[in-house]
């Protein structure tokens, strides 16, 4: 085992774990005053809290940073790239970086990276209609992170 970390089942964890990571979230999102107040509320002990602060989370707070590169063959036409980057901005996807190559015979190969967020769910919506844009073929989701 290579890593830092490992993604567990909370109920392996003591209860306290997640008492521990509500009380976080109870702060980060001014639900509490102070640490007193968001222990309290949770039903833990100062020092529990402040034993495992730093060393347990929710996986749903994390920024997970989640990307998505989609790679598609692109006619040379004008307008083409703003549509599809006009149905990216329809799903609320941020886009990192697009790489398009030259045209050759009137096709140009685009690579775009997308900022995903926490809703990952309507990719497969997104790429589809993409998809289904005159002048685009071969779209195809290349990875994910």
């Amino acid at each position: 085992m290579q890593g830092k970390y490992l993604i567990v089942d909370k109920a392996l964890l003591p209860p306290y774990c997640e008492k521990v990571a509500r009380a976080r979230e109870l702060l980060d999102e001014g639900l509490a005053r102070d640490v007193s107040e968001a222990v309290r509320k949770v039903g833990i002990s100062r020092s529990t809290f402040y034993k495992y602060k730093d060393l347990v989370r929710d996986i749903s707070t994390v920024s997970m940073g989640r990307h998505a590169i989609i790679s598609m063959m692109m006619s040379h036409r004008v307008g083409l790239l703003s549509t599809v980057l006009r149905v990216v901005s329809n799903y609320d996807y941020s886009i990192w970086t697009i790489t398009q190559n030259p045209p050759v015979d009137a096709k140009a190969n685009v690579v775009i990276t997308l900022e995903l967020g926490e809703d990952a769910d309507n990719l497969d919506n997104m790429i589809r209609e993409i998809s289904e844009l005159s002048g685009l073929s071969r779209v195809q989701l290349l990875g994910m992170d």
